[in-house]
């Protein structure tokens, strides 16, 4: 049969709902910057002409999540969408491509109660992830949560307390290819010293022409100097090790399954648990697909399965590739490494205090009941809904395309600090090279290049650099491993070509003058956890020589 090809995209989703965008003047964005202490956070977003802030939660959900809304049990014990939703994490992340999808048994309305019980309510699932029935109850191993900072929030603070129990006043190293920001601040507030452990001068190597052939997976362990790290602060100081999925802090770039395996084995042969962030889980397994020898024939969610398959636990936001507007998890693997590292044993082996149940009691205490974890009935099911959403490869392959054509129309517009190639999920931009490496770090010249992004054009991005990362109130060894950026993050499924193109065009002006960007201070909040989310700041004045001052 004869193919009929164009040389443009064939369309794959239509659009049905439509929000306008307020005009705002300079001096209305001006006034509101000045009334909220320049905390890009506090911006009114309803103000604004693109919000690249952040894609979490800022999803526009697709017609299979909204129908499924509809269905969503509000029950405060055992919902039909606890069922769901766990079992849609068993379908995406262990399943494979043998699926049971019984989120099907609610979309027909299935009223065959002894089907209702053999299929979803009653069974048994023990050995990995996700314990089900009888097991979930005596070894809780998942824990719904709203978002991934609440899954860290509690992960941290039971270890904390286990760790202080058993060795009081001693100081812990958590290494990672990358923490986020909230992990490192719920890191930092346990009292324990997170590190980023990747290749700097690869992530800022720039590709011939702007892009590479294969993708050369910038967000990898680098697993020579976790090693080194094992050997210099001691095994017995390591209570585990984590790998961000893909690697948001160093400019969302993708992490290959070999990284993933080699970290895993390293870990394991210390008996340490290999935990991941897996936020963007999907996105992800799409690079892997496209780029890593042996995957190009794999499902999205036959290489899910293999990628999970390595970890003893995980965290993850579920408002990025869950799909949906709230939602988060976090787990680990039945009777596995963080299971018998964490829970404490009688002399003849049987459990003295399980670590499930500690997280479980705490869960309960500050989220609720375990089987909606401060969610809606109606967000569980979106949330369900939205993980096979995910696995969608033409979506994927969507969204990565956005997040390239956005970063070549950076470096094709002469933008200097470009990261390349794209992450899944957003661009960032090397703030040291976009300002030729004129301004110091105290200057938080990322913080003044978001700012004014803001107030003249009314784009709002994410500083994840010198002040985000709290490059000042880190070690030598730590600041070094911060990558200096600014991150423009796309929305899933809302964003057009209009929009990017809006954004590059305003990127470019700005590179042009960036001479008359100002120099960023802060005045309030310095030592505050994740002080980037409620700190003051204000601009240096232009005659002041620049200098630290906090007050």
């Amino acid at each position: 049969m004869k193919e009929y090809l164009l040389d443009v995209p064939v369309p794959r989703s239509f659009s049905y709902v439509k929000r306008n965008i307020p005009e705002v003047t300079v001096e209305q964005r001006e006034r509101a910057l000045k009334a909220t202490h320049y905390n890009e956070f506090a911006f009114p977003a309803g103000m604004l002409t693109v919000d690249m802030l952040s894609d979490s939660g800022t999803t526009a959900m697709t017609d299979q999540q909204w129908s499924a809304m509809f269905l969503g049990d509000e029950a405060y014990g055992r919902n039909k969408g606890y069922y769901v939703l766990l079992d849609a994490m068993r379908d995406c992340f262990e399943r494979g491509d043998n699926q049971k999808k019984i989120i099907n048994l609610v979309r027909t309305d299935c009223q065959d109660i002894e089907k209702m019980m053999n299929e979803m309510y009653l069974c048994e699932y023990e050995g990995g992830l996700f314990n089900g029935g009888a097991a979930q109850l005596e070894r809780p191993n998942a824990f719904l949560m709203p978002q991934g900072r609440a899954a860290e929030s509690i992960l941290f603070e039971i270890v904390r307390k286990i760790l202080a129990v058993r060795e009081p006043g001693k100081v812990f190293t958590i290494p990672s290819n990358g923490h986020f920001d909230t992990t490192e601040g719920n890191i930092k507030q346990m009292g324990s010293v997170p590190r980023n452990l990747y290749n700097k001068e690869l992530l800022y190597e720039v590709p011939e022409g702007g892009r590479y052939e294969k993708n050369p997976f910038k967000g990898d362990m680098d697993i020579n100097k976790l090693q080194q790290l094992i050997d210099a602060v001691g095994v017995e100081n390591i209570p585990m090790i984590y790998t961000t999925v893909t690697n948001n802090t160093i400019c969302g770039q993708a992490v290959s399954m070999k990284s993933i395996r080699e970290t895993a084995k390293i870990a394991h042969k210390y008996e340490i648990p290999f935990m991941l962030d897996a936020a963007r889980w999907a996105e992800n397994c799409y690079f892997i697909k496209m780029n890593e020898e042996g995957y190009r024939d794999k499902s999205i969610a036959e290489i899910a399965k293999e990628m999970f398959s390595y970890c003893d636990g995980f965290t993850a936001s579920l408002k990025k590739d869950g799909h949906a507007n709230m939602g988060g998890i976090l787990a680990f693997r039945d009777k596995g490494y963080f299971w018998k590292k964490f829970s404490d044993f009688n002399e003849d082996g049987s459990i003295k205090t399980d670590v499930g149940i500690l997280l479980k009691v705490k869960q309960i205490s500050s989220y609720g009941n375990d089987s909606y974890g401060s969610m809606s009935g109606r967000d569980i099911m979106a949330l369900a809904a939205g993980l096979y959403e995910c696995c969608n490869f033409n979506y994927l392959q969507e969204r990565v395309e956005q997040c390239n054509y956005l970063a070549e129309g950076f470096y094709k517009a002469g933008v200097k600090g470009v990261v390349l190639p794209a992450g899944g999920h957003g661009v960032y931009i090397n703030m040291d090279e976009f300002f030729d490496g004129k301004r110091g770090h105290e200057t938080f010249a990322g913080e003044g290049f978001s700012l004014e992004l803001i107030r003249r054009y009314g784009i709002r991005v994410s500083e994840l650099g010198d002040y985000s990362m709290e490059y000042d109130l880190k070690t030598p060894e730590q600041q070094a491993e911060v990558a200096n950026v600014v991150r423009f993050a796309i929305n899933r499924s809302v964003y057009s070509q209009e929009h990017l193109d809006y954004v590059i065009a305003a990127v470019k002006a700005l590179y042009e003058d960036r001479e008359s960007i100002p120099n960023m201070r802060i005045v309030s909040g310095h030592n505050l956890p994740m002080r980037h989310f409620h700190a003051f700041l204000e601009p240096y004045p232009n005659e002041e020589k620049i200098k630290i001052e906090y007050f």
